[in-house]
């Protein structure tokens, strides 16, 4: 898996890590919109490492509340979409990209071939690729649910078994533990 490198976050960002089925997930919010959601792993790179240690931890936090009451539903079967405030940091190209993965619903997939034609042609396809893995956002800006042209599993920043745990959980069969 490769591993997202974020060497520096937005000013006036902090954070708080929530427990998961998943896992423990790094919420990251600027005073007004959530900014991103890390997996474990993504720590794993010294620079994100340390930009996420560079920030205050946010103890109450408006958007983190309900970021982490929001995913808390989705996890159980709940909540099949987001209402937050987003704030995603990018090229004009990532946020297209990441734009159009909000419109894939809850329970289904779409390829990154049929991304890459709603951004305007099939040979944007590895464009696309790039630019979903660098998604911020992970789970509430939906990547996990792009799949190759054949119905693959294709790359994830939190690994291609929580991706398919995730997939399972969209279709009511997901199973835990997790891991």
């Amino acid at each position: 898996m490769k591993t997202r490198i974020f060497k520096k976050l937005p000013d006036g960002s902090s954070y708080r890590v929530i427990q998961s089925p998943v896992g423990p997930l790094y919420l990251i919010a600027g005073p007004h919109a959530l900014r991103a959601v890390l997996w474990e792993c993504d720590l794993e790179k010294p620079e994100t490492k340390a930009a996420v240690a560079a920030l205050p931890v946010a103890t109450e936090h408006a958007v983190i509340d309900e970021a982490a009451k929001q995913l808390k539903e989705y996890f159980t079967g709940k909540r099949k979409s987001f209402d937050l405030p987003l704030e995603m940091h990018g090229t004009d190209f990532q946020r297209a990209a990441w734009q159009a993965l909000l419109t894939v619903p809850y329970g289904e997939t779409a390829s990154y071939e049929a991304q890459a034609i709603k951004l305007g042609g099939r040979e944007k396809v590895r464009a696309v690729g790039t630019a979903n893995g660098m998604n911020p956002i992970s789970i509430i800006v939906p990547c996990h649910r792009v799949v190759g042209k054949d119905g693959s599993l294709t790359g994830f920043g939190g690994g291609l078994e929580a991706k398919r745990w995730l997939l399972d959980l969209e279709a009511g069969v997901a199973q835990l533990p997790f891991r």
